[in-house]
């Protein structure tokens, strides 16, 4: 009897610690990937150092920006959640980078934080097939495999419980054996005042999985009663705000109340308080051992690189609807608590400034992403998964489409469907991943419209274009969604027929607004098609003389005035893209031993048997293999 007890517990807890995908971290990636794993059928758990903090966004209360705007379009294409959210938490909205091509435009929104915490763990405690579970991951569990190589089976737990799983997705953020520093107060902890994660690092390392040690910073957050905020530069947002999500109504968006945001200036003083303290800034003093982001340096690190340059421009920005806090973008420090209060209180407006949290750097261990297969899976141990910045990147887009894109190819491995890999010409998501497994990263990697060889062709309005009929195919996108895609192709399409077939009579108005923008007056009717094409013309200006003018959402009546100004260089891209998809249908084995092969530079054989690229594509942009090696390669493979 008391066997048959014990034989019924035992049953019981495999059930209960059990499921099909178990996801480390509740970040922006891990959250991602357990939406996609679970929605895709799979029993899903989703494991989080504290359930207060899921969705958190511990440095920036912002969605989107300069290359990342792109990659939450692209995420909402192919059913992802981030998009939805965003609109819904959004402060105020913005485009970057307006005053130039459609090609380097991306939006960015303030977001309310709090507010997007607490819909974001709603949306994952209704969610069928998935659990959420506040506990520590400390080890990962791992038996031999077939080839030599190592399969993923379970995690423990600190408390000592064993789940199993078929599947694990390592989502670990910044919390990896983490510590902060501020000044000469160093000590063991996550962002946000939160624990850090300790003895996974070890397990991960014992597993033969390689770490780097990355660090980042953020600013100090300000009680907005404390500034005198009528002397600082007043932001306001856009006009206009096209949503990110295609769920989202635009009407409905447009009609909320944008919070202005503010702009102040560092000045002599704060340089000088700055210069003044650098023997105590463990940046400069070796205590911080880390790997900081080139592209976003802390305020003493752009004194010191840009010591000509008189002031910086500063961000003042709200946490949210509901909070008195303030975020000071581009202020990231790690110098001592009492000198950030000096060079707070230099800023004009901020003299009597109370801070209500302490800027600090953040050391943590990540992974070296040239481990992981395009997929997101580690090539030595099966059905492990990375995203985010456990990956080696930063910002909280670059984690979710990560946590999107392993999410979907745990799920269709275990299903046994083909797993996707996002291309470089396909998307941004595509070129991010591609960029960490291909050459790895020396700092935290964060995407750029300037990373990119087709970002005309990857623009934030075609993103649909270009992913929904994977998101479709994958399952996330649902037919609703889908129908909703094509009917709003057919009416760019048409608006786009539109433009060739309407006439503009001249004018007056019309010719003084032309003569304007720096082009010459028109004398007899023309297409409207040859007006747009002209450069600072576009349909808003000619709103006025449009005598077929139709009631189209702006975004879409935008867009189709972008394919047809760009229409030449976009044919242009699509032939490089088209010879790049060529290369990639050029497949290498994926365990080939390189050096088999003579002919190979020596720093050849050694990356590619690193790499292990998945074609003569991917294998031309490694660093280190010459255009020679290349041919070498295609003759040995015998590929034409």
């Amino acid at each position: 009897m008391l066997t048959h007890i014990n034989e019924t517990r035992e049953e019981n807890l495999r059930k209960y610690y059990s499921a099909d995908i178990a996801v480390v971290g509740a970040g922006h990636a891990g959250i991602e990937a357990a939406l996609a794993a679970a929605r895709l059928g799979l029993s899903t758990v989703l494991f989080t150092l504290n359930l207060d903090a899921v969705g958190n966004m511990p440095c920036n209360p912002s969605i989107g920006g300069t290359g990342k705007g792109q990659l939450v379009f692209e995420l909402d294409a192919l059913g992802g959640e981030m998009a939805r959210v965003a609109d819904i938490v959004t402060l105020q909205s913005r485009t970057l980078n307006e005053s130039k091509g459609p090609a380097v435009q991306s939006k960015r929104v303030q977001a309310d934080r709090f507010l997007y915490r607490q819909i974001m763990k709603s949306v994952l405690e209704s969610q069928p097939n998935l659990i959420l579970v506040q506990a520590e991951i400390t080890e990962l569990v791992t038996e031999p495999a077939p080839g030599g190589k190592r399969r993923v089976v379970g995690l423990r737990t600190r408390l000592g419980a064993e789940w199993s799983a078929r599947a694990v997705i390592l989502c670990t953020g910044t919390f990896l054996d983490s510590r902060v520093v501020v000044g000469e107060a160093v000590y063991p902890s996550g962002p946000d005042g939160m624990l850090p994660s300790e003895g996974l690092s070890k397990s991960l390392r014992e597993a033969g999985i390689s770490l780097m040690r990355f660090k980042t910073g953020t600013p100090p957050r300000v009680h907005a009663d404390t500034v005198d905020l009528e002397r600082l530069e007043i932001q306001y947002g856009e006009k206009h705000i096209t949503p990110f999500s295609t769920l989202t109504d635009e009407e409905e968006l447009n009609s909320r109340e944008q919070i202005p945001c503010r702009i102040v200036y560092t000045n002599a003083k704060t340089h000088a308080i700055i210069r003044e303290n650098l023997h105590r800034s463990p940046l400069y003093s070796g205590v911080i051992e880390g790997v900081g982001p080139r592209y976003c340096p802390s305020i003493e690190d752009k004194v010191v690189r840009f010591a000509d340059k008189e002031r910086h421009q500063l961000f003042v920005e709200p946490l949210g609807r509901d909070t008195k806090e303030l975020y000071l973008q581009g202020f990231s420090s790690s110098l001592p608590e009492d000198v950030q209060i000096e060079m707070l209180h230099s800023l004009e407006g901020f003299e009597n400034a109370r801070m209500t949290r302490t800027a600090y750097a953040i050391e943590y261990d990540c992974a070296d992403p040239t481990q992981l297969y395009p997929t997101l899976e580690f090539k030595e141990i099966e059905n492990l998964y990375g995203a985010g910045q456990f990956n080696g990147t930063s910002g909280y887009e670059e984690a979710a489409v990560q946590g999107l894109v392993a999410g979907i190819n745990a799920a269709r491995k275990l299903l046994g469907q083909k797993q996707i890999v996002l291309t470089r010409e396909s998307s941004y998501i595509g070129m991010l991943i591609d960029d960490l497994v291909t050459k790895g990263t020396n700092e935290p990697y964060r995407v750029m419209t300037s990373r990119s060889e087709f970002r005309l062709l990857l623009r934030q309005d075609n993103a649909y274009d270009r992913l929904a009929p994977i998101g479709r195919e994958v399952g996330l996108l649902s037919e609703e969604r889908y129908k909703d895609y094509i009917e709003r192709a057919e009416m760019v399409k048409k608006e786009r027929e539109r433009f060739e077939r309407t006439t503009i009579r001249p004018s007056p108005e019309l010719n003084r607004l032309l003569e304007e923008k720096g082009g010459g007056p028109i004398t007899v009717p023309v297409k409207l098609a040859d007006l747009l094409r002209r450069p600072g013309v576009d349909c808003e200006l000619l709103a006025a003389f449009d005598p077929t003018r139709t009631d189209i959402p702006e975004s879409l009546r935008r867009k189709a005035e972008i394919e047809l100004k760009y229409e030449g260089y976009i044919k242009r891209q699509l032939a490089e893209a088209e010879r790049m998809k060529k290369l990639a249908e050029k497949k290498l084995p994926p365990d080939f031993d390189y050096s088999a092969i003579k002919g190979l530079s020596n720093e050849a054989v050694q990356k590619l048997n690193k790499i292990k690229p998945a074609d003569i594509g991917q294998a031309s942009r490694i660093s280190g293999v010459s255009p020679a090696d290349i041919g070498v390669l295609l003759i040995f493979f015998g590929i034409k």
